[in-house]
């Protein structure tokens, strides 16, 4: 909760300074299907998909020395369904089958962060700034967003679903255990880190839902570019992990 807190406050900021970030000289937007048509476009995301395959395969037989197999699942049948861990391919397709229906019914793709941004802005109005007078708020469908009820967003609505929904997952699973005693250390990172990614993810038009999976979905070459740079900083994260109190997972095998 407190890096929620934290990330909402940071897309709030972004949402503020969105405009300076858009004076800065850019790229012109690529889309893979309008560049290559349909067919050239999924065979060019396939392709890369099948590059981040096989290097990921590499590097996990250069380190360990073999491809870890995912462990045996606890439960089957309704138990399994209930209390999970689901199969990897299940998930897939559910997430897959999530982002066709967020298409159909909201006519654009999945997205998580840009409510975070609303509710933020929302209460920066009830306790005296003008969030209506910032340049984000400017378009006629993000200004009916903010003058709205969070019950008539989509993306609101959504996102509450998602944090239930984990919410009971996690209880259905019996690994709900909240911990209300946090090291200040940690506290710490989880503040920086809710402020970055939220800040972030105003800039890069959306976290690992919207500017990701989404992204890559549309056929829009920033969803790669996306996946490029989040794979560098969640190096250099880990590294930073043991300065603020915070395990890094180690896998078996030889090294």
């Amino acid at each position: 909760m407190i890096t929620l807190g934290a990330f909402i406050v940071g897309s709030t900021f972004g949402a503020l300074h969105e405009h300076w970030w858009k004076a800065l000289p850019e790229l012109p937007a690529v889309s893979l299907v309008a560049s290559l048509g349909l067919a050239g476009g999924l065979a060019t995301s396939f392709a890369m998909f099948g590059g981040v395959v096989a290097i990921t395969l590499m590097a996990e037989r250069q380190r360990h020395g073999r491809v870890r197999q995912p462990a045996r699942a606890p439960r089957h049948g309704m138990a399994r369904i209930l209390r999970g861990p689901w199969p990897l391919v299940v998930g897939a397709v559910g997430l897959a089958l999530a982002n066709f229906a967020t298409l159909a019914l909201a006519g654009r793709p999945w997205g998580v962060t840009s409510g975070f941004a609303l509710w933020g802005s929302k209460v920066a109005g009830v306790i005296g700034f003008a969030p209506e007078s910032w340049p984000y708020w400017a378009s006629a469908s993000r200004a009916a967003s903010l003058e709205g009820s969070l019950s008539t967003d989509i993306t609101s609505v959504m996102n509450f679903g998602i944090i239930f929904g984990a919410m009971m997952a996690a209880g259905l699973a019996g690994r709900f255990s909240p911990i209300w005693q946090i090291p200040r250390r940690s506290l710490v990172a989880a503040v920086l880190g809710g402020l970055l990614l939220g800040y972030g993810a105003r800039q890069a038009y959306g976290c690992n839902i919207g500017a990701y999976f989404s992204g890559i979905a549309s056929g829009s070459l920033h969803g790669w570019l996306w996946l490029l740079a989040a794979f560098c900083g969640g190096i250099l994260g880990t590294r930073l992990r043991p300065l603020f109190g915070l395990a890094v997972e180690r896998t078996g095998g030889s090294c």
